[in-house]
């Protein structure tokens, strides 16, 4: 981005394990590759259901979307540094790029959850103006705001990073271009960005996470006085699967993000839980535990 920046290609060094294991990782992650992306096709398809066109699932169409793209920014470039015993090439824009549409999609990510909790509290908090609050205009209000935000917290982080100078060494100690990674190798005081990136990332997870939490606090509280089982069973159901997903994002992230110091080995091995597992998760967790999804494939498939 700027003229200081002399290293013009960095080198992704991939995941660390053995070279003989090169084939045998190579041939695992294309196939979580092609399962998640055919996975969530499969879920964008089903939410197309009539049946299914409710703010819930309007706001659960844009997950798998996020997810095969973020399966995409990031796996191609993992199996790229499989078949490559030197390390992957990546140039200077293009990991401007990666970094941009990682951290955008992530981001945009978290904000989802955040307003997926948001209209579970008010389901369950209050049902009968479910339907006047959560209006296809507020919908769209909601969806559009995580998109624009995702946006702007990617673009925070990735102007100042990339106007440092990189003089060398052009290693990048991990499989896709993240932050902790590419600062490292900056030939300058990197303590202003490193503290803006701390900031802007802590202040979006704990921010989203809080307020999940918070709305479940009051989900749990507004199901307990609900009277019959079955009723407190059916309300716990539907918020279950969106729970699930939420732990196996956030936790990895705070682990990566939010910790001080940074051990590249285990921070490549945890990155793959968010940006690997999950994408491949959500599909199967939003099937195999929501009746009427299952209901939408059952009939999809006749």
């Amino acid at each position: 981005m700027t003229n200081a920046s002399l290293v013009m290609t960095f080198v992704l060094s991939g995941l660390p394990h053995a070279p003989e294991l090169d084939t045998v990782l190579f041939g695992i992650f294309l196939v979580i590759y092609v399962l998640t992306v055919v996975g969530n096709l499969i879920m964008l398809v089903i939410i197309s259901n009539p049946h299914l066109h409710t703010p819930m699932y309007y706001f659960l169409s844009n997950l798998p979307f996020i997810d095969m793209w973020y399966s995409t920014v990031t796996m191609l470039k993992m199996l790229m540094t499989l078949v490559s015993p030197e390390g992957s090439p990546i140039s200077f824009s293009s990991c401007v790029a990666q970094f941009y549409s990682f951290d955008f999609l992530g981001s945009t990510e978290c904000f989802l959850y955040t307003v997926m909790s948001y209209d579970r509290f008010l389901a369950i908090s209050y049902p009968l103006r479910y339907a006047s609050m959560m209006s296809g205009r507020m919908c769209a209000i909601m969806a559009t705001t995580t998109w624009l935000n995702g946006s702007l917290h990617s673009a925070a982080q990735t102007t100042p990073t990339f106007h440092l100078p990189f003089c060398g060494p052009n290693q990048i100690q991990h499989y896709i271009c993240d932050a902790p990674s590419i600062l490292k190798l900056a030939c300058a005081d990197m303590s202003t960005v490193e503290m803006v990136i701390f900031v802007n990332i802590g202040l979006v997870a704990l921010g989203c996470f809080l307020l999940i939490v918070l709305s479940y606090v009051s989900i749990v509280r507004s199901i307990l006085k609900i009277r019959t089982s079955a009723g407190r069973g059916r309300a716990f159901q539907t918020c279950a699967s969106h729970c699930i997903v939420v732990l196996c994002f956030f936790v990895p992230c705070a682990f990566i993000y939010l910790r001080p110091g940074s051990k590249e080995a285990m921070d490549r091995v945890v990155t793959v839980f968010y940006t690997v597992l999950t994408p491949l998760l959500n599909p199967v967790v939003y099937t195999l535990r929501n009746k009427e999804v299952k209901k939408a494939l059952l009939k999809l498939k006749k």
